[in-house]
């Protein structure tokens, strides 16, 4: 990867009781600049403290670009807005992994290598009969995306580009069909095998609502929606979830070691179950005549409860994906003639958070877990299969960021550092003599 952080200055940084040291300032091609303090335990004997990571940049990284402040999500410097409406997943894909949009002849290559890796080893079926029915499919999906090390555990996954390229393509291509997978053995309907004549996006519907009683006949709206549900949570920059591949990564772990890593991360109700909490949020508030009293139950500090889908941690204005999100909600409901009281909930809430001051001065914008639980409902998915397809959507971003980590010379192991509050040093007694 071509290093293009450039030292723009300096900066002095005094510890009390010892004199100023200077720690250069870096800056990348867009967003804030940062203070690089990699020796600062060597020159000052101290370590900085920061839970969660929000201050610290982690790598360098030339994927995604997020400007929270003016509502911007770029991949590889392209407007998510653009891609969504004017690009296809594999495309999206092959840009994420590569740098650039492919031509035709690159994405036709692409595209058929992806094509060939859909199918499973037959004894991956044998996992799935290990689970019980009822089963969460984010546990399924965890244990046989982690099985695959077992199958393709060639040790230089992370030393030779032609085994990394293989470990992509095949991540990408196998998990839609562990996906469906999942969902069939969930509800109890035989598995259905890739078809490979159809689309990423097509082909997983296709996967998950297809039986073998009878033609399948696939709706082009709906496979355009689900596309775009893609496209939009392909990759987010350094989230918990791709911290965390990258983190199992840095060690040299097994490529599907880490994005089951990441898939274990993405579980957490605080990250990827969002969607499906503001599904749930929309379903209890139930009718229109009802949002006033949650509207001042969420302005209640007291009270417990709190609106879902709105505000996000990173965008402080418009979550551009939600602006694409909304667009599709209307065309699949409208597609379906689908007359959800759940979506005139949704409507109401929408013009309240965009309208009334108190949601405008604090940034509690609509984003996208706030419109893409709807429009997956709509599709027949329950609930607890929301989150697996942000994981099949996110091993794309995940294997794009674990591949430019390998890729990185200044790439080390994973070690945070940590303040210890425990017990001082203290002598062993004998159990009898305590």
């Amino acid at each position: 990867m071509e290093n293009k952080v450039k030292q723009t200055g300096n900066s002095t940084i005094s510890i009390e009781g010892g004199k100023g040291v200077e720690f250069p300032v870096l800056s990348g091609t867009m967003g804030q600049p940062a203070i690089d303090i990699r020796t600062l335990s060597k020159n000052t004997g101290h370590f900085t403290f920061d839970p969660g990571y929000t201050s610290t940049c982690s790598t360098e990284s030339q994927i995604t670009f997020i400007d929270g402040g003016k509502g911007q999500l770029l991949y590889r410097g392209y407007p998510i807005e653009q891609l969504a409406e004017q690009s296809t997943f594999l495309e999206v894909a092959y840009l994420l992994i590569n740098g650039n949009l492919p031509s035709e002849g690159e994405f036709k290559t692409f595209n058929n290598t992806i094509t060939n890796h859909t199918m499973l080893h037959d004894k991956v079926e044998s996992f799935f009969h290990g689970f019980r029915r009822d089963s969460h499919p984010m546990a399924m999906l965890t244990g046989t995306v982690g099985g695959l090390s077992g199958f393709y555990h060639d040790d230089q996954h992370t030393t030779e580009d032609e085994a990394r390229n293989i470990a992509i393509h095949r991540l990408i291509a196998k998990i839609p069909t562990l996906a469906a997978r999942c969902y069939k053995y969930r509800i109890g309907q035989p598995h259905m095998y890739p078809d490979n004549s159809l689309s990423y996006a097509g082909n997983f519907l296709r996967m998950c609502f297809a039986v073998p009683a009878e033609p399948y006949v696939l709706n082009p709206v709906i496979e355009k929606a689900m596309d775009k549900i893609f496209i939009l949570h392909a990759d987010h920059e350094q989230n918990a979830s791709t911290s965390t591949v990258r983190l199992a990564g840095s060690s040299g772990a097994n490529p599907y070691a880490c994005i089951a890593a990441g898939i274990a991360c993405l579980w957490g109700p605080s990250h990827g179950g969002a969607n499906e909490a503001a599904l749930n949020m929309l379903r209890e508030i139930g009718t229109v005549d009802r949002i006033p009293e949650y509207i001042a139950r969420a302005k209640d500090k007291s009270d417990p409860f709190r609106l879902m889908g709105f505000g996000h941690r990173v965008y402080k204005a418009t979550d551009p994906r939600a602006t694409v999100m909304r667009k599709t909600t209307h065309e699949v409901l409208g597609e379906l003639g689908i007359n959800n009281p759940v979506l005139e909930v949704a409507m109401e809430l929408e013009k309240i958070a965009t309208n009334e001051d108190y949601f405008v001065k604090r940034g509690l914008y609509p984003n996208v877990d706030f419109y893409s639980g709807i429009v997956l409902s709509a599709l027949g998915f329950p609930t607890d299969m929301f989150t697996v397809l942000f994981a099949l959507a996110r091993t794309t971003g995940w294997i794009s960021q674990w591949n430019e980590m390998l890729e990185d010379p200044s790439q080390r192991i994973g070690r945070p550092r940590q303040l210890y509050t425990g017990a001082t040093e203290r002598d062993y007694v004998p159990m009898a003599n305590r």
